[in-house]
């Protein structure tokens, strides 16, 4: 490497060095003109003499020499891309030496190197969104540095302290929390399968009275039909005589007693007597057994007109769901007449896919949302199906609701939500302080007295916070509740996306 060029290499980076100290030292720079080696600086304010350059940037001008800067998006992020001209010529971009240096509300302030590319000066970082924010920008051409300042706001809006209040906005604090993604599941509402009784006659008859009809509440023990049985008859029959034979031989046991013990009669006869009271005892028994196998009470038969009619009762409290019975009909013992429910509890059918069988559990609690209307409940998981279905290939996990109040009806469809899992995070944000700008997913920063957007890349949510990957750091204020109060005010002040 000759000598020259070793030399001009040294005086760049020297001047680089210059540059970047003089940037970060100053607060915020108006326009100023320097001569390097000069003693004394000369200022002059430019930030209203700022005029459109030939490539649509802001044009810096000190006499002679410009330097037009721009931000470039197309296709690519955001990036500083200098242009420097003299006497409105383009120069080439190696004539001078550019740093700037930009402060934003609640970030430190960043030095930005340029390097020559093509025909201007490449920034070394993206600019990032929102371009609000103000600018140092120092360049050095021909043994002289220059200096010009620069503000531009976007997304930012003005409320004090006291108005806050007012408008319904809340304060929050980005930091780290537990986000816990939930799981949604389709499934329908069915009837609790371990209530739910199917009602027979239990003897052959002939339907004289129907009570009972599809969908209508009873209580337990309400009659639900009514037959006309000669199985009951004669059961009813057999009963009634097995009472009047036990009268008799409990007679005819008392006075063979009483002659035996006066020895009047042979011990033979009394022996003979208590045999016969023994079996009539036993006989009324079994005719009494017989009819409460039947559910009917055996001295019923003595307050009935018609020993025939046989009343079917409702086993449980419910509703009726199926009815298969009608006047006149002839019935079989075991015929199904009847279906009750009792929908005091109800089941939920979720579907499970494969995939998400690793995280549902039994004991899992689980919230049910109807698909139709406003409900919601929250039940455990009591059963995992151990198969997955041939057609559906998908598993079933069954619910348990309580329904004391009747708001769960059997077919309805419902979403099963339950969480699959806890993740903390480092910093995270209220999912109702999230809202849309320009195609951003953005918070409102709060920088007293200033609120101003903060683009957001996000990661994982529960519906109640979202993880924040770039955009916001831990500590930082956001506006929460009533957010979109100040998307409406940058509304009103006809917030633009112009570079």
């Amino acid at each position: 490497m000759d000598k020259t060029r070793l030399i001009a290499i040294l005086s760049v980076i020297t001047v680089g060095i210059v540059l970047g100290g003089l940037i970060l030292t100053v607060d915020k720079p108006s326009g100023v003109s320097v001569k390097m080696g000069d003693t004394h600086a000369s200022e002059e304010s430019t930030e209203d003499q700022i005029v459109t350059g030939p490539r649509g940037g802001k044009l810096f001008t000190d006499h002679d020499f410009s330097v037009e800067l721009t931000i470039f998006e197309k296709g690519v992020p955001p990036q500083f891309r200098v242009y420097l001209y003299e006497k409105d010529k383009l120069l080439p971009p190696t004539s001078a030496v550019v740093a700037i240096t930009l402060t934003r509300l609640g970030a430190p302030a960043q030095l930005f190197r340029f390097t020559p590319e093509a025909d201007y000066l490449l920034g070394d970082q993206i600019v990032e969104e929102p371009h609000s924010f103000d600018l140092a920008i120092a360049a050095e051409h021909g043994g002289k540095l220059m200096r010009w300042s620069h503000s531009q706001t976007e997304g930012r809006v003005e409320i004090p302290d006291e108005m806050l209040k007012s408008m319904g906005i809340e304060l929050l604090t980005a930091g780290p929390a537990i986000i816990k993604p939930k799981l949604r599941l389709p499934g329908e509402v069915i009837f609790n399968e371990h209530n739910i009784v199917r009602v027979v006659p239990r003897v052959p008859g002939m339907v004289s009275t129907v009570h009972g009809h599809h969908g209508q509440h009873v209580k337990k023990n309400d009659v639900l039909a009514v037959i006309e049985s000669p199985m009951l008859a004669d059961l009813r029959s057999q009963y009634s005589v097995a009472i009047k034979r036990l009268a008799l031989a409990k007679a005819t046991y008392e006075r063979e007693k009483q002659l035996w013990e006066e020895k009047i009669s042979a011990k033979q006869e009394f022996l003979l007597a208590e045999e016969l009271w023994n079996e009539a005892q036993i006989a009324l028994e079994l005719a009494a057994t017989k009819l409460r196998a039947l559910g009917v009470q055996p001295e019923s038969g003595f307050l009935r007109t018609d020993i025939t009619q046989y009343e079917i009762r409702a086993p449980i409290s419910g509703i009726i769901i199926a009815k298969a019975v009608a006047l006149g009909e002839v019935l079989k013992e075991d015929r199904e007449i009847y279906t009750v429910a009792d929908v005091s509890t109800v089941w939920t059918a979720v579907t499970v896919y494969p995939k998400d069988l690793n995280v549902i559990r039994v004991d899992q609690k689980v919230s049910i949302k109807a698909t139709a209307y406003d409900v919601e409940s929250e039940g455990t998981v009591t059963y995992i199906s151990t198969l997955i279905g041939g057609q559906t290939r998908t598993a079933t996990a069954r619910v348990e609701l309580d329904n004391s109040d009747g708001k769960w009806r059997p077919g309805m469809f419902v979403n099963a939500e339950l969480v699959a899992e806890e993740i903390a995070v480092p910093v995270a944000v209220s999912a109702d302080a999230i809202q849309t700008f320009h195609d951003w997913s953005v918070v409102f920063g709060r920088y007293d007295p200033y609120f101003e957007i903060r683009p957001l890349k996000l990661g994982r949510s529960d519906g109640e916070m979202v993880e924040v990957l770039e955009g916001l750091v831990h500590g930082e204020q956001y506006a929460g509740g009533n957010s979109f109060a100040l998307k409406a005010e940058l509304g009103k002040a006809g917030a633009t996306h112009d570079h």
